[in-house]
């Protein structure tokens, strides 16, 4: 109810002329749905488009409707034009800040370049051996304890904790459920304005559509943000089963049995299981996916965009 109450006072404050069209709009739609071919006596057919362009009006069964009636009225009555003015703009800024990306701090942008530097190490045995010994110092201990099995196991419910961890609280679900709503906001505005034949809406629907391009840049540094600490964290991991094991050619640093895979069966840890991915690294996220699961649930986190 609120948005639709703000998108009234928006128009009104914005075109005082729109009071009468808002009325005339209330006053038809007490007898059902409304077609342009009842008010065009008493609307401009740009005063119209604005409706519908706004979302004041949507799509019925016969025609138009009014989004919310009881909104359009609240916001006839109780809103003056200096007081919808000032919270126009307000609105205004709310709605640019909601699907405005969180801009990246000196740490986000130092925690991508060594990322980029890490990912080196997959291709450049120099960097593997340096990381792979490195984190031999923590989890070499761990390695002679568990069968290494466990040992993925473990890594995995580690990188799985901390993954949905930096997700819940470096991306921010509201503006990326803001833009989903705006985009779908502005389709159904573009759908609405076509049956209506208003050309004028839809010129100005195509530049609210370009404007809005801009924001994907916004979201995808929204989406990448916590992508670059958890490749930071989990590459290093990688890099050390890729060493533990021998990956590469290189020799093999622990103790390794074979391990029984669901549906395929025993297999060494360096047969391809799943086309080239090998058996060490199926297994991972196997456990992985298993375990982020787990900790989603027993966490409560909702990785889904909410709308604001």
């Amino acid at each position: 109810m609120a948005r639709t109450e703000q998108k009234v006072r928006d128009l009104v404050s914005s075109d005082p002329d729109m009071r009468g069209a808002v009325e005339t709009v209330l006053e038809r739609a007490d007898e059902g749905d409304v077609r342009w071919v009842d008010v065009k006596g008493d609307l401009t057919s740009g005063q119209w488009g604005r409706l519908i362009e706004r979302g004041v009006l949507v799509d019925g069964d016969e025609g138009f409707q009014l989004a919310d009636v009881e909104a359009t009225r609240a916001a006839l009555s109780n809103g003056s034009s200096t007081s919808s003015a000032s919270t126009s703009v307000s609105s205004s800024s709310t709605d640019a800040e909601e699907v405005e990306g969180t801009s990246w701090s000196t740490y986000d942008k130092g925690a991508a370049v060594v990322t980029v530097g890490l990912f080196l190490g997959y291709s450049y045995a120099p960097i593997r051996n340096v990381i792979g010994n490195a984190m031999h110092v923590v989890l070499g201990p761990l390695a002679e304890l568990l069968p290494f099995y466990a040992v993925v196991m473990v890594l995995a419910l580690a990188t799985g904790l901390y993954s949905t961890l930096l997700q819940a609280n470096l991306m921010d679900m509201d503006k990326m459920g803001a833009y989903q709503e705006r985009m779908q906001e502005l389709q159904e505005r573009r759908k609405a304005a076509k049956e209506a034949d208003d050309d004028e809406a839809l010129d100005r629907i195509q530049e609210e559509q370009m404007d809005a391009m801009g924001d994907q840049l916004g979201m995808f540094k929204e989406q990448f943000r916590p992508m670059v600490w958890i490749m930071f964290l989990t590459i290093p991991v990688f890099l050390w089963m890729y060493w533990a094991i021998g990956i590469g050619g290189s020799e093999v640093h622990i103790a390794l049995e074979n391990i029984v895979l669901p549906l395929v069966g025993e297999r060494a840890w360096k047969d391809p299981v799943a086309g080239p991915m090998q058996a060490w690294i199926v297994w991972y996220f196997l456990s992985s996916m298993a375990f982020t699961q787990i900790i989603r649930k027993g966490l409560d986190i909702d990785m889904t965009p909410s709308a604001s």
